[in-house]
């Protein structure tokens, strides 16, 4: 495992890449070191291309509690290249999976909405709860989550700052996977071992497409995805999955 000056720490599992923030002692809140950190790990995971997926969890039992309040007292400068936790404004185009445990609240609930995918234990406990200090959840929060859950939902968390379950969650398709306590990270990798068996630039592609879906009208669509999709028709690995397929062999994906 690399270690990132303490705040972030990354591993590279094949072509799986682990971002763990470490600040236990604060519930894993995002200060401005951390932030940064965290954007030079996605820019680390976006250059390399033999990692396919990422997956970011955290550290002593708890995703994240969100910013640093204390930080955010002293007037401290939080911003990133990436945005707020050096993410949620520019997410990495390749796939991401939240892993969490204990909670996912605030920055954090909002980091993980920053991802594609989101695993998280069953007795975990996600929220918007800033307007509890008078702060606005401005790290895409209030506009990524009613795309996905029912707009009285959503109204009703964010004003009354509510921490829920993750199962609520789960049952409106924010989650993906449930798991025991403590098992998280480890479904987590299993879902990206089921994504890194697939052709990656096509899954970047997909990925974009999917996520301007809700910007377009249909007939903008047919044209629109035409542009992100032709690297991925155009690229070595579209030889290779046609060629796999001819041969009844697997792939062996390069990410070109």
């Amino acid at each position: 495992m690399e270690n990132r000056g303490n705040l972030v720490l990354t591993e590279k599992r094949g072509k799986i890449f682990i971002i763990t923030i470490n600040r236990p002692e604060v519930k894993n809140a995002c200060d401005g070191a951390t932030g940064m950190q965290m954007c030079q790990a996605i820019d680390a995971f976006e250059e390399d291309e033999n990692l396919f997926v990422a997956i970011i969890t955290g550290a002593g039992g708890t995703f994240s509690a969100g910013a640093d309040l204390k930080a955010a007292a002293r007037g401290e400068d939080r911003s990133t290249p990436r945005g707020g936790f050096g993410i949620m404004a520019k997410p990495p185009r390749k796939p991401i999976i939240a892993a969490i445990e204990g909670y996912a609240v605030a920055g954090g609930m909002e980091l993980a909405l920053s991802c594609d995918l989101i695993v998280a234990a069953n007795n975990a406990k996600m929220g918007l709860p800033e307007v509890r200090h008078n702060l606005v959840a401005v790290g895409g929060g209030l506009f990524r989550l009613p795309k996905r859950m029912p707009y009285h939902l959503v109204m009703e968390l964010a004003l009354t700052a509510d921490m829920l379950p993750a199962e609520h969650f789960h049952r409106f398709g924010v989650v993906n996977r449930l798991t025991e306590p403590g098992q998280a990270l480890q479904t987590a990798i299993e879902l990206a071992e089921r994504l890194i068996v697939n052709g990656p630039t096509a899954q970047i592609a997909t990925k974009e497409i999917i996520r301007h879906a809700y910007e377009w009208t249909e007939e903008e669509a047919w044209e629109k995805q035409k542009v992100i999709a032709q690297p991925a028709l155009d690229s070595e690995d579209r030889k290779e999955g046609l060629k796999a397929f001819a041969e009844k062999r697997k792939p062996i994906w390069s990410g070109k």
